[in-house]
């Protein structure tokens, strides 16, 4: 109840945020970049909150839980694709004078196809990642307060769209601001508590990891999504209606839904697409996704797409839009490096607390409620469920400001890019547009949050990184071929993840490069545009265009924030 109560207020606190930019949304500008008047610290913070999603809060920690230490990559990716950002995109993409990424394709290239095609790009990375932030929502609600899954996801989408659809982006910039400032104390302060509370024997089990193979005690395990088991021998296990029911041996499939108890000594079920938590591999320092093998592959596919995938990523790219200038717009990436450098110190930290208290989360499926799973294993008194609560509200703040920013770019890129339109069209769509998504992410719960994100910034690291590469830093791109990359790099990606989700099952690193195909798709979408491009001849005034993204401009206003 405490949890409820807490996420309550979140939420009543980020509605008033909204209303707090009513009275300034007057004009498109106003709705989708804050008339470009926020400061380099306020903005910083504001895609600090933007950025630390869902996968970042819980994903990243549970996938050390399930995937091992190699997991840790992830947030190297994420924080390294900033550094790539800060030195390559954000000040020319500031002086484009562009409202959107589409606009920024069109501005450079004069190609109104350009700007289609990219807006239907910014919709396939939005619904891949917001699809993921909902999902979450669905499950950490139901996990600290036993609600169906559906009512986390409609209240999520529910919250995420009357704050933007009231305030755009001037709300969106402080509520994000707001809710980084808060994921960052409420992940900071319960990890600490945990690595005192635990005691000593817990934390040099936790830096010492021994296989989960069987039940240390009586271990009850709630089914949240349908999850097939693989077991050696016979399992006499307890049902929750209180019937003593034999699983096994062989495959066995346990639906969303049910809940068993494990006897102490049993052993421990295997989870197909994975070895169990602190096996050889999985203190190994790279990731074996999905027990395909090839680790030092996958590490290389998955730093690929989200380093590069970052410089792509369309809602952060607008929030640049946002900056007075230039020169602000790259103190805003610099800035943001700094904070999400802090943050990142501490998903370790719940994932490998998680491998020792609560391994039994993989068997269920959803590693992803692992870190506001820890505090009631630690204390069952008050201080536990503090802690719970204030990391359920983190988590909630997590998914929130992600949803608004993602919200943002999905309604722009349909109301001003493809049906261009006024302020109430934008406002419209952002509420057609949450109503899709919602529904999107209703059947979404056995999906890992992780795999999920990791494809949108896939298809951002094939499509925008090198048309904004290609774009800002090299004068004889052609509309052609960079219609044609964009377009190589869509399909191709797009394509990998439907065989991952629809084709005949796959192994090794076939079924590497097919679920994590940036280290192909990526170069494919580089090589096209280049190749493409030095068939034709690039036009007379795109030299003039270039200088324009790369000349300081003159000083403006005083920034909003400072």
């Amino acid at each position: 109840m405490a949890a409820l109560v807490a996420v309550a207020v979140v939420m009543v606190v980020t509605l008033l945020i909204g209303l707090h930019g009513v009275a300034a949304m007057r004009t498109t500008s106003d709705f989708l970049v804050a008339s470009r008047r926020v400061s380099p610290l306020l903005n910083s913070a504001a895609v600090s909150g933007e950025y630390l999603s869902a996968a970042s809060f819980l994903g990243v920690a549970g996938l050390v839980v399930r995937d091992g230490i190699g997991a840790l990559w992830y947030p190297v990716g994420f924080t390294a694709g900033y550094i790539a950002m800060l030195i390559l995109v954000a000040a020319p993409m500031r002086r484009s004078g562009a409202l959107t990424v589409p606009d920024f394709a069109e501005a450079r290239l004069a190609s109104p196809g350009l700007r289609r095609l990219s807006a239907l790009v910014v919709l396939a990375i939005g619904t891949l990642y917001l699809v993921p932030q909902l999902r979450t929502a669905g499950l950490v609600l139901g996990a600290v307060s036993g609600l169906p899954y559906w009512v986390g996801v409609v209240i999520a989408g529910v919250v995420v769209s009357a704050t933007l659809a009231l305030g755009g982006m001037r709300a969106a910039t402080y509520v994000q601001a707001f809710q980084f400032l808060v994921k960052l104390l409420l992940f900071i302060v319960p990890a600490v508590w945990l690595i005192v509370a635990v005691g000593p024997q817990v934390r040099h089990d936790a830096v010492h990891p021994v296989e989960f193979t069987r039940f240390s005690e009586d271990t009850t395990v709630e089914f949240q999504v349908d999850v097939t088991l693989e077991l050696s021998e016979p399992v006499a296990v307890r049902s929750s209606d209180g019937t003593d029911v034999v699983l096994g041996p062989g495959e066995v499939t346990v639906e969303a839904g049910e809940t068993l108890e494990f006897p102490g000594g049993a052993p421990v079920p295997g989870v197909g697409g994975g070895g169990p938590p602190g096996g050889e591999g999985w203190h190994r320092p790279l990731l074996n996704l999905s027990d395909y093998g090839h680790p030092l592959l996958a590490t290389l596919a998955v730093l690929t797409a989200t380093a590069l995938g970052t410089m792509g990523l369309p809602h952060v790219l607008m929030r640049f839009h946002t900056s007075p200038d230039g020169r602000a717009a790259r103190r805003t990436a610099a800035f943001t490096v700094a904070l999400l450098g802090v943050f990142y110190l501490f998903p370790g930290v719940y994932g490998a607390l998680g491998r020792v208290l609560v391994p039994e989360l993989y068997l269920s499926g959803v590693t992803d409620t692992v870190v506001v799973a820890l505090p009631s294993q630690v204390s069952d008194g008050w201080t536990g469920t503090l802690m719970t609560t204030l990391l359920t509200v983190g988590a909630f703040a997590a998914f929130l400001a992600t949803s608004v920013g993602l919200l943002l770019v999905i309604s722009g890129a349909i109301a001003h890019d493809l049906l261009p339109g006024g302020l109430r069209r934008l406002r419209i769509t952002v509420l057609g547009a949450a109503a899709v998504l919602v529904l999107l992410a209703l059947p979404s719960a056995p999906l890992a949050a992780g795999v999920l994100v990791t494809w949108g910034f896939t298809v951002a690291a094939a499509t925008f990184c090198p048309l904004l590469v290609l774009g800002i830093w090299w004068p004889r791109l052609t509309r052609t071929g960079a219609v044609s990359g964009v377009l190589a790099g869509l399909l191709s990606t797009l394509g990998a993840i439907a065989v991952a989700l629809f084709g005949p099952p796959l192994e090794g690193w076939q079924a590497l490069l097919i679920t994590q195909p940036a280290p192909w798709t990526v170069p494919l979408a580089f090589a096209t545009m280049v190749l493409v491009s030095l068939r034709g001849q690039a036009p007379p005034w795109s030299r003039t265009a270039m200088l324009r993204l790369h000349l300081d401009e003159p000083p403006r206003d005083e920034p909003l924030g400072r």
